[in-house]
């Protein structure tokens, strides 16, 4: 049933009622009424839903959640009572993803404007940032299009992994009147992981734009060519960086001429 679906994914995702209800421009009597069934969603509606949880609307609609699973596999070897999770993209570095996301943490994860969106965002614009200066990958996550901006669909398994192994721990607080859920460092960063060129523009991101909160943030994301030209719930390509217009572009392509 879709109305116990879109209750679930709000719980999911710590969404309170009155958020979901102002995002898609209803009151929220009107909303709760979607929760316990007695009304039905519009097309529109229901697309801003689907953006928001960063869910296929496809998918959506027929109550299926592909956000967590999506470009993730976990296996069990016969042999091995552990668990062993595979990202499907063999450019990817899971030891780069964790000690980039240590460093981040490192350096801003305790300004109070810092949580999990803003993370999310800050790790998008090292990474594409970084494949339009050198053309090449720093991590290489993949990032799809949702309501809230680039979401690296990695961060969830990576994170989980890095909380039980006590890497970092996880904050459920609250920023201004909204939901916050935050991650503070518990080990160092290895820094041998990373090249002094990739620390150096890490920081570069860093203090260009980790001043911002979640909605500057969204906002500043939404404008950025790879996700204005991605289709919404679908990866953003690396290659639409080179398409950037002069506000985004990292590169000085002039001395190259």
């Amino acid at each position: 049933m879709l109305a116990k679906f879109i209750l679930q994914l709000r719980k999911r995702h710590n969404l309170s009622q009155e958020f979901l209800a102002s995002e898609i421009c209803i009151s929220r009597p009107t909303y709760m009424q979607i929760e316990r069934g007695e009304r039905d969603l519009t097309i529109t509606e229901a697309e801003k839903l689907a953006s928001i949880f960063g869910i296929p609307f496809d998918d959506f609609r027929r109550g299926k959640d592909s956000s967590i699973i999506a470009g993730i596999e976990k296996k069990m070897k016969s042999n091995i009572k552990k668990h062993e999770i595979r990202i499907s993209i063999p450019q990817k570095n899971l030891n780069k993803f964790k000690e980039v996301l240590l460093y981040l943490l490192s350096k801003v994860g305790g300004k109070s404007n810092v949580g999990e969106a803003v993370i999310y965002k800050l790790l998008y614009f090292i990474d594409f940032d970084y494949y339009e200066k050198f053309e090449e990958q720093l991590v290489g996550a993949t990032y799809i299009k949702n309501y809230y901006g680039p979401t690296p669909i990695e961060f969830k398994a990576v994170v989980d992994d890095m909380i039980k192994s006590e890497e970092v721990i996880k904050v459920e607080g609250k920023y201004f009147n909204y939901p916050q859920r935050k991650y503070l460092a518990v080990r160092r960063p290895n820094l041998n992981i990373l090249t002094g060129r990739e620390i150096e523009h890490i920081d570069d991101v860093l203090a260009r734009l980790s001043d911002k909160n979640a909605k500057e943030m969204e906002n500043y994301s939404h404008e950025d060519i790879p996700w204005k030209s991605a289709e919404n719930g679908k990866p953003l390509s690396y290659e639409s960086v080179f398409y950037r217009d002069e506000h985004y572009s990292v590169r000085n392509y002039e001395d190259e001429l």
